[in-house]
């Protein structure tokens, strides 16, 4: 079932995205053209949970929908980073000044498979205390909001958190408790 690409061009070649044209041919010999992909970084996710048995959740503006919302500690995988593991702790030490040792990959998800390139690697962080202020890059306004686990299983039956990820990695994160 496999399509071979016969042309590619990118349309986009940036740092945070790139878009690419390809020239399909499927199996049966049709040919689909343009097919898009988008190719982004493969990025991560942490559900946290303090020593005092609180969820770390991150308030923040998103602007494609243009308003503030709550979410997990997440990011870039960056090439720096060894593995999704090490982007994990460097993301969540980053966005809300907690470590911790006991970080456990509870799923790898895809944005949307058709025509994203990337993968999302979901981690439970247990027992994380606060070790640092946070440091956040030049376009990053985050606010750490601790949240009990009952509260949190209340916020994603009301459909408070509106990343599709996040809801994923809460749903792996929550299954693994």
């Amino acid at each position: 079932m496999k399509w071979k690409i016969e042309k590619s061009e990118y349309l986009i070649n940036d740092k945070w995205i790139k878009v690419r044209a390809d020239k399909c041919i499927m199996p049966n010999n049709k040919i689909v053209e343009p097919y898009y992909v988008l190719e982004y970084p493969n990025w991560i996710n942490v559900v946290g949970i303090t020593d005092q048995n609180e969820v770390l959740l991150v308030r923040t503006y998103r602007h494609g929908i243009g308003r503030e919302v709550v979410e997990l500690p997440s990011g870039v995988i960056d090439s720096s980073d060894l593995n999704p593991l090490e982007a994990a702790k460097r993301e969540l030490l980053e966005e809300t000044g907690y470590a911790g040792d006991e970080f456990i990959q509870t799923g790898v998800v895809s944005a949307n498979p058709a025509n994203h390139s990337n993968l999302t690697y979901c981690f439970l962080a247990k027992n994380l205390h606060k070790i640092s202020s946070q440091t956040l890059d030049e376009t990053e306004q985050i606010e750490v909001v601790l949240t009990p686990i009952k509260k949190v299983y209340e916020m994603l039956e009301k459909g408070e958190f509106l990343q599709a990820l996040h809801v994923s990695s809460l749903f792996y994160a929550m299954n693994h408790l």
